[in-house]
């Protein structure tokens, strides 16, 4: 007879997360399966051998869907005991786990797919995760929440998703959005083995179409700036943070909003972009200082007050505040009359747009912008001074 048993190995190394493992046992001989999930030591609860939620409300899809694959994966094991009991009097604990594995050959898509946002968020890489899930959510519409081996997605699967996507009245980049994610997906699992390349994506969109410029011109920015928001501070917020982004080479709005007052050293501020994990360093300019002497406070660890509740789930604050000062700018942008919605997004842009327009090198702009994708940005081959960028930068603000 034959048993599995879940457990939690701890890292070696102190604060690192841990490992669960399969304890296969047969005619007490115990044979290990070590999996993929790694998780703390506070999310183990050892009495009832699962883990749990805790109080880092981050982790919490984490925990769940890993849960929910453990619980898979045991119930496929103990099916496998099952039937060696019925067909077979001798087997021992290297055969459950060889056909355990034999069998995981085939591996739904639901599923894998499930894994990579775990691996996602365990990376910490949530605005990716998030989109995953939302790839995830529309083709198990697609498929009304029937799962489907990733042997089984072929040209016709994809071209059917298509048609459907277009049913639903989607654009082409937004169809493009849900192609290319499950196309990254389908990509990692023929690389690690799981199924051969059938090229089920040749035939269906997943470039971009060109869309209204998002851009606007140096004279819209004067005029956002100039504009007396002195009796609505909501507003003259999101102005002031819109301006701070551009000022700040078209940062990003979730690298404005984590960054610290410490990242500021002899007047240089130096991050790490969210989405690249490259580094970046910015001179700190006039108009960048006014808008910082304006908003930081002595209460707070970061630059700007977006984040206000330390370690109170800043991702949700982040996102909230986004939110709150993209609809204000939405307000701004039909003040001053602008021929396209005003969002933060728009400030990186203008920024790029202006610079090309002074003939700053495609170059330097990709490195201020702190591109590292090719695909996107045909970015530089070598590495640029940061005081051509800066340079380019009080080129473009002293305009204002």
């Amino acid at each position: 007879m034959a048993s599995v048993k879940i457990k939690f190995r701890p890292s070696t190394v102190k604060g690192r997360p841990g490992t669960i493992v399969y304890f296969v046992t047969c005619y007490r001989i115990v044979r290990q399966i070590a999996t993929e999930y790694k998780v703390f030591p506070c999310e183990w609860d050892e009495k009832q051998s699962r883990l749990v939620v805790t109080p880092n409300n981050e982790r919490t899809a984490i925990i769940q869907l890993i849960n929910q694959r453990l619980e898979r994966e045991v119930n496929k094991l103990n099916r496998i005991i099952e039937a060696f009991d019925r067909s077979r009097h001798d087997y021992s604990s290297d055969d459950i786990i060889r056909e355990f594995q034999n069998s995981g050959k085939e591996v739904s898509f639901f599923t894998f797919l499930e894994s990579v946002i775990v691996r996602l968020q365990q990376l910490k890489h949530t605005g990716t995760a998030k989109n995953y899930r939302a790839a995830l959510g529309s083709f198990k519409r697609f498929r009304n929440n029937e799962d489907i081996p990733i042997e089984a997605i072929d040209q016709i699967t994809m071209e059917d998703y298509q048609a459907y996507l277009k049913s639903a009245g989607l654009t082409p980049n937004s169809i493009s959005f849900y192609t290319r994610i499950l196309r990254a997906v389908y990509n990692r699992a023929v690389e690690q083995e799981l199924t051969k390349d059938r090229k089920p994506f040749r035939t269906v969109f997943t470039g971009m179409e060109k869309t209204l410029k998002r851009a606007i011109l140096i004279s819209d920015i004067k005029r956002i700036r100039d504009l007396d928001l002195s009796l609505n501070s909501s507003l003259e917020f999101a102005r002031d943070i819109f301006l701070f982004l551009f000022f700040c080479r078209g940062m990003s709005f979730i690298d404005a909003a984590f960054l610290k007052k410490t990242d500021i050293q002899n007047s240089i501020l130096t991050y790490r972009r969210h989405k690249t994990s490259q580094v970046l360093h910015i001179k700190i300019i006039k108009p960048i200082k006014e808008l910082i002497d304006r908003y930081s406070s002595k209460d707070l660890p970061y630059l700007l007050p977006i984040i206000t509740r330390s370690n109170r789930n800043e991702r949700k604050q982040y996102e909230t505040a986004l939110r709150r000062i993209n609809n204000s700018l939405k307000l701004i942008a039909n003040m001053v009359k602008l021929p396209i919605p005003l969002t933060t997004y728009v400030a990186r842009h203008a920024w790029a747009t202006i610079a090309k327009s002074k003939n700053v090198p495609i170059n330097v702009i990709s490195d201020a912008l702190g591109h590292d994708s090719i695909a996107t940005t045909q970015i530089y081959l070598a590495s640029i001074d940061t005081s051509v960028i800066d340079k380019a930068n009080e080129l473009i603000i002293k305009d204002l």
